[in-house]
């Protein structure tokens, strides 16, 4: 248990470094006054049932999505990316917490009253727990569908500042 839990936090930490780097997570940064001490502010878009090839920026010829595409060529594309699972509460859990679909506590989406919360930390650790100790200002809208009200896994309680959205997926619908 404990290996595969600093091999986790070890994951988490290298891709908040990476992100720092190449902007990874959702989240906004306040940028502080000092050049020295900015950081590259973050967003990640994620959209279910989105395909490799639904965007004109990787190759979607009858559609045209230019507003991403200037994302895309101002900023970074990635071309080796994978959901963490089929289904979207799944696929959001791995991308919170860095881990692998067998080891993520959210296992499927769920119907109104059975969503599976992220647990308190330690035992689930998001990348805006992170982010939020290097100095970001976190914020996440749209769909969360891992934690519902009064539990330990809504977004503030899992280092989000600001959060506007569903936290059932099925209101979302």
């Amino acid at each position: 248990m404990e290996k595969k839990s600093t091999s986790r936090r070890r994951f988490l930490q290298t891709v908040t470094s990476a992100a720092a780097t190449i902007g990874l997570s959702s989240g906004f940064n306040i940028m502080k006054s000092n050049p020295a001490n900015r950081k590259p502010n973050i967003i990640y878009i994620m959209a279910d049932d989105l395909g490799y090839g639904d965007l004109s920026c990787y190759g979607q010829k009858v559609l045209k999505t230019r507003n991403i595409d200037m994302l895309a060529d101002e900023g970074m594309r990635f071309t080796d990316c994978y959901a963490g699972s089929t289904v979207c509460a799944p696929s959001r859990c791995c991308l919170m917490t860095g881990m692998h679909t067998g080891h993520c506590r959210v296992r499927g989406n769920r119907g109104t009253g059975g969503i599976v919360p992220l647990r308190s930390y330690p035992q689930d650790v998001t990348i805006a727990e992170l982010l939020k100790k290097e100095g970001y200002t976190t914020g996440i809208v749209g769909k969360w569908g891992i934690g519902e009200p009064e539990t330990t896994g809504i977004p503030n309680k899992k280092g989000y500042d600001y959060w506007f959205g569903y936290l059932n997926q099925r209101h979302a619908h």
